[in-house]
């Protein structure tokens, strides 16, 4: 079992796809999914847009990849989602169209729910266990979307009381998983950054790993304070000013047959050969 992993790609929707192809391409091993942590930029019309979204779109048509390319199916994409045969699984951030979110979100029994038109993207449901399978090898997973709040805000991209309730039942059950995925790092009850509720979670619950984006901090990995999780920062998906996609932005995680891990940072020798002046074209 392998996945990619990714973050903040802010309406980049393609691309994780396309590192993903080309990592195929070049190493010869092959993926199973991907998955985002959140901040993917989901915004099917312009109406819901939020104050940074619209800032950074007026210089970065970049933003609104979701509204071009994956409300309505292009053949050519289609084409080559396809051909991929890989689905992202993602978590909310908060640059999002919650109430777009919430309306699939409603209509879905399932854990995650697909988003997009070429049923690729998906969102994982705030606390509810998550499987990925291939072959012999399972993936267990759960996500946590949005970021957290100490102010007792209600807005949609802060986590909301029906994802706390979701999230307690995980805390009975003492289940045990591989893999963790949130948009904000966790944080202390006391503290003023992060979310408190990925920090009980990390208390109670068996999680191999645990990977987030959101704060702007480079890639980093460390033993979470449980002592029991790797706790891996997640570069965002952001081009810097020579065009270029920083190191830690893409990772390889790779569950063997005997239950072990293995991280691969992806080189910028391999992420170089799509830069922000030609990442769009050649499907």
């Amino acid at each position: 079992m392998r996945v990619a992993v990714f973050s903040d790609i802010h309406g980049k929707i393609l691309l994780p796809f396309k590192l993903a192809a080309l990592y195929q391409k070049e190493t010869g091993r092959k993926l199973d999914a991907i998955l985002q942590c959140g901040d993917l930029g989901a915004y099917p019309t312009m109406q819901n847009l939020d104050k940074a979204t619209i800032k950074h779109a007026q210089y970065d048509r970049d933003e609104l990849g979701f509204h071009d390319a994956f409300t309505k199916s292009d053949p050519e994409i289609q084409a080559f989602l396809d051909g991929l045969g890989l689905d992202m699984i993602c978590v909310r951030g908060n640059h999002e169209d919650h109430d777009f979110l919430d309306e699939l979100e409603k209509a879905s029994t399932a854990s995650r729910f697909s988003i997009d038109a070429y049923k690729r993207v998906w969102i994982c449901k705030t606390g509810h266990v998550q499987e990925l399978k291939a072959g012999n090898e399972t993936l267990r997973f759960a996500g946590v979307g949005r970021i957290g709040d100490r102010k007792g805000r209600s807005e949609k991209r802060f986590i909301q009381e029906y994802e706390r309730d979701v999230l307690k039942n995980l805390y009975r059950a003492k289940d045990v998983f591989d893999v963790l995925i949130t948009h904000d790092k966790s944080g202390m009850l006391a503290g003023d950054y992060g979310m408190a509720e990925i920090r009980e979670l990390l208390d109670q619950v068996i999680f191999r790993w645990h990977f987030y984006g959101h704060t702007g901090e480079p890639f980093k990995e460390e033993t979470d304070d449980n002592g029991i999780t790797q706790s891996v920062k997640v570069k965002e998906l952001e081009f810097d000013e020579s065009g270029l996609l920083p190191e830690g932005c893409m990772l390889i995680l790779e569950k063997t047959g005997d239950g072990q891990f293995d991280l691969e940072v992806v080189g910028k020798h391999f992420t170089n050969k799509l830069s922000k002046h030609n990442w769009k074209y050649n499907l």
